[in-house]
């Protein structure tokens, strides 16, 4: 069973920073490209980040560019997301995916993702 499972989200003040988690299992990690993408209640998907499966290669949109840094671990099978400097405009529900793409990916609809994770809150306020 494929199971992507999310933590460390919270509230953080502005200004502040989180690190994102995502386990995954089920699936050979370390040969999948993998993405954080994001939601707001009542809007659509935004891309955050893409890391290439070797973490060699990372893209980031421009909303978060120089203040989120993906990364992972294959060994742990683990992909993180280092957020800082956040805003309440990142405030968001935060799910990792495996893009049906390459490193290049940069989807924002859910069709284009094969496994999800269930999603952590991040919530930025002061």
């Amino acid at each position: 069973e494929v199971q992507l499972v999310e933590s460390g989200g919270g509230l953080v003040q502005p200004g502040g920073s989180l690190r994102l988690s995502c386990a995954a299992s089920g699936f050979i990690f370390s040969s999948s490209v993998m993405s954080w993408v994001r939601q707001v209640p009542g809007k659509g998907l935004e891309w955050v980040s893409t890391i290439s499966a070797a973490g060699t290669i990372t893209n980031y949109a421009d909303a978060v560019k120089g203040r989120f840094t993906i990364s992972r671990d294959n060994a742990k099978r683990t992909v993180f997301l280092q957020m800082n400097n956040l805003s309440a405009e990142d405030t968001a529900v935060y799910y990792c995916a495996r893009p049906k793409g390459d490193y290049r990916s940069r989807y924002s609809t859910r069709y284009d993702y094969d496994y999800w994770g269930q999603g952590t809150q991040v919530t930025v306020s002061s």
